[in-house]
């Protein structure tokens, strides 16, 4: 089968990238923005048809949370119309789409109990809105599509929170990090994995519909940055406590977006390894890349 992979210079891209070499299987094209604009529908047409593509694995996205409150517009082009672009095309050829979301879907839900895919959402600002969009599009066109919802990204790869934080404690003296805002920290690479298994195996098929994946575990943000410190031996650097309404921003996020992952671990067999488990082998590879 031949597979579309947007967004493939990201984390989540390049993850699945490395995965993809040792597909036995399937032929993954790569593509990111140099090579499409996945908000012309012509264009995306026009790379289904000369690749043959019998399905697309959307993994861009316009993900700064902050720039998304001064231009929705932008981040509904990549986030909403984009999508149902893609959705469009597949349904045209008869293909799949495999599209990732987000926890911040849920902003605005109270509780301490982990998101179920039936929840309803109720996002709290212009990403998790345009990315909810996205996903009500996606449903709407009646293609056979998977969209999985992920949450706190990190990687090698790109600017993410591990990066900034490995930086930032190996700099300071001292260190203020919320902890109101809990979550659960994602190898990039573990999503890109469950994704890569779902599509190697076939089990996609007759399985659409909406799926939560998340490393496992629970933490704050500070929990999050006191493990890298420690890791990182940044011993030096004294990582305080602090309530997020310290940061004074436009952006209200999710106070709690542990995503349930009972669905996608019972349908697809999948192993989920806790956070802390990645987030060691994440820096021990990060760590190999600089050597």
């Amino acid at each position: 089968m031949n597979i579309l992979v947007t967004g493939a210079n990201g984390q989540l891209g390049t993850c699945l990238r490395n995965l993809a070499e040792g597909s036995e299987n399937n032929n993954y094209i790569f593509t990111d923005v140099a090579e499409l604009d996945i908000t012309d529908e012509s264009a995306v047409g026009k790379m289904v048809e000369d690749t043959g593509a019998e399905m697309i694995i959307n993994c861009a996205a316009y993900t700064n949370v902050e720039k998304a409150e001064d231009d929705e517009a932008t981040a509904e082009l990549i986030n909403a119309t984009a999508p149902a672009i893609l959705a469009k095309v597949m349904k045209k050829h008869d293909g799949t789409l495999v599209h990732v979301s987000t926890d911040y879907v849920f902003g605005g839900n109270p509780g301490n109990t982990p998101r179920t895919e039936t929840e309803p959402a109720n996002p709290t600002g212009a990403y998790g809105r345009t990315k909810l969009h996205g996903e009500e599009a996606i449903l709407d066109s009646g293609a056979k599509a998977l969209i999985i919802r992920t949450a706190w990204l990190y990687s090698p790869y790109g600017n993410n929170f591990l990066k900034t934080m490995l930086r930032l404690t190996g700099e300071k003296p001292e260190l203020n990090v919320v902890f109101d805002q809990i979550g659960t920290p994602t190898s990039a690479r573990d999503l890109a994995s469950a994704i890569f298994r779902i599509v190697e195996s076939g089990d996609f098929k007759d399985n659409e519909g909406i799926y939560h994946f998340s490393d496992e575990g629970v933490c704050s943000w500070y929990d999050f940055t006191c493990a890298i410190a420690e890791l990182a031996g940044h011993d030096s650097c004294k990582v305080s406590p602090c309530h997020s309404d310290e940061f004074p921003s436009k952006v209200v996020r999710p106070a709690f977006s542990v995503l349930d992952k009972t669905k996608i671990k019972q349908t697809f067999g999948i192993d989920i390894p806790h956070w802390r488990t990645s987030l060691k082998e994440v820096m021990k590879e990060m760590s190999a890349l600089k050597a």
